[in-house]
């Protein structure tokens, strides 16, 4: 009788170790640099707005690194660079890739930004898997305006499109 009752106890333990959820350890998050944007305005307009669009175009990309990297699943890093503004743009495209190397991520994101007339901004995002050299998401975004709000919007839209192409944990 103990016999049966101690296999009957082992076999509940056994069944209950089996039915109930496995224990998930966390995953370490998916490494993400974040590179600088470029900016280009093409709209001819007279007034001098480099410096607004400057503040715009960082505030982007500042918006891109905490949307990503507050979510837990992503660890975003800075790539390097021993000019600023670190951009493809900016910089030959072999300099440009071993800075992204340099950065320990796995990925890389970039792009830039153009000002086509007073209403209408291009922008244009790159996803790329590093270590696989494999340009994972190439999107063209388009946004009206030339405001903080603006620009939020479309870096949020941005963010929410790198969430669903970037794999998670």
């Amino acid at each position: 009788m103990r016999r049966t009752v101690a296999s009957l106890q082992t076999l509940c333990a056994v069944l209950a170790l089996c039915l109930c959820p496995a224990t998930t350890w966390p995953a370490s998050p998916v490494a993400v640099a974040i590179a600088d944007f470029d900016y280009v305005d093409t709209s001819g307009e007279p007034n001098d707005q480099v410096a607004k669009h400057t503040a715009l175009v960082t505030a982007f990309g500042e918006h891109l690194r905490r949307d990503l990297g507050g979510s837990g699943d992503y660890r975003v890093q800075p790539v390097a660079c021993a000019q600023h503004p670190c951009t493809a743009g900016s910089m030959p495209a072999d300099d440009f890739a071993a800075a992204a190397r340099q950065s320990g991520a796995q990925f890389v994101v970039y792009g830039g930004i153009r000002k086509m007339s007073t209403l209408v901004q291009w922008g244009e995002v790159q996803l790329v898997d590093i270590k696989d050299n494999k340009l994972l998401l190439q999107r063209t975004v388009t946004f009206r305006g030339d405001t903080d709000e603006a620009f939020r919007r479309a870096a949020g839209f941005v963010s929410a499109t790198l969430r669903e192409a970037l794999p998670r944990p």
